[in-house]
């Protein structure tokens, strides 16, 4: 890597660990582009390129995961929502559904013993939401999942 390529990536993991620290407050692409010191679209490209998916999807990631602890220790779906920064309750649920695999008042509803058993740095990989729950995911050569 060249030493402008290093310094971008310094630059983009500071707006990353904005992301991860401020997930509750509204962040945009401008105002995270200018904690990595670029132009909003220069830092969409960049970004996406070195962690494979756009600002606001790692973004609507980081407040879901942390939505998912909060409802698995039994608050509401609402509260879990405002208190990620989320200000739909329907693009919550949506975006929910689509990265844990079911509705969030489903995920509430479980029994979570065992990632409460887990230590706190296994449950949060354990736990992470990815874009393809292993649910979802066909095994190669299934004929039945067509």
């Amino acid at each position: 890597m060249t030493p402008e390529e290093l310094a971008d990536l310094a630059h983009l993991r500071r707006a990353r660990d904005l992301m991860d620290r401020e997930y509750a407050r509204p962040l945009d692409v401008p105002t995270m582009a200018r904690h990595a010191l670029m132009s909003p679209s220069h830092f969409s490209r960049r970004f996406r390129a070195a962690y494979g998916e756009t600002p606001y999807s790692y973004l609507m990631t980081r407040r879901i995961e942390r939505a998912m602890a909060l409802l698995r220790g039994g608050m509401s779906v609402t509260d879990a929502c405002m208190a990620v920064g989320c200000t739909s309750l329907g693009s919550f649920s949506s975006r929910f559904t689509e990265l844990v695999g079911q509705p969030p008042s489903a995920y509430r509803g479980q029994e979570h013993s065992a990632v409460a058993a887990m230590p706190a740095c296994v449950a949060k990989l354990r736990t992470r939401p990815t874009k393809n729950p292993p649910s979802r995911i066909r095994e190669a050569g299934d004929a039945t999942a067509a």
